[in-house]
């Protein structure tokens, strides 16, 4: 009896991860499509030069989110040899989450199975971990290339990780941020007399 219901939880679980909620997460990490873009994660300029080398060399389109000004990104292209029709400069987003928010439609709606994302290798962790839940949900697998950052790398904490991490589950759950929700409740609780 026991075999039997194990059998059935077991099923269940393959249920649940071919169909339903989890199917695109399951998709994302089974694609065997090769990369089809490159998505930099901009406030470093060493990663929008290997953006772009790994562009050129590679001949995939390249979005660089948040970057430098548009003036100097544009030098950079020119520099690597780059027209504007295979860069686009997107400065919608104001921190890690809000890169993959800010495109994670556009991907999906350009038919993007596999993503390779340039980030410093000591911010890749907690980009990974974002980007893998955001663009995960729209069947979007995620390959890091870390950029070397020497001594200028700061390891991120576990806590804001796993934080950045709820956040992007909150935002697939819900479709918004909740990060301004919260702290306004933080706020208005440190302000109780």
């Amino acid at each position: 009896m026991r075999r039997r219901w194990r059998s059935i939880a077991v099923a269940g679980v393959l249920g649940a991860l071919c169909a339903g909620p989890l199917q695109p997460y399951r998709q994302a990490l089974f694609t065997d499509q090769g990369p089809e873009r490159i998505l930099v994660l901009g406030g470093d300029v060493d990663r929008e030069r290997v953006g772009l080398k790994l562009a050129r060399q590679m001949r995939l389109p390249l979005v660089v989110s948040g970057g430098s000004n548009p003036e100097y990104a544009h030098w950079l292209m020119e520099e690597e040899g780059l027209s504007e029709g295979q860069v686009v400069l997107d400065y919608r987003a104001s921190d890690t989450l809000g890169n993959f928010t800010s495109l994670v439609d556009d991907l999906q709606r350009d038919r993007v199975q596999h993503v390779l994302l340039v980030t410093s290798e000591d911010h890749l962790p907690r980009a990974l971990m974002v980007g893998s839940v955001v663009a995960g949900s729209r069947g979007i697998r995620l390959t890091g290339v870390p950029v070397a950052c020497s001594d200028r790398c700061e390891l991120e904490s576990a806590g804001k990780r796993w934080g950045d991490g709820l956040r992007a589950l909150a935002w697939v759950l819900t479709g918004h941020d909740l990060k301004p929700w919260a702290r306004a409740q933080w706020d208005r609780l440190l302000s109780r007399p």
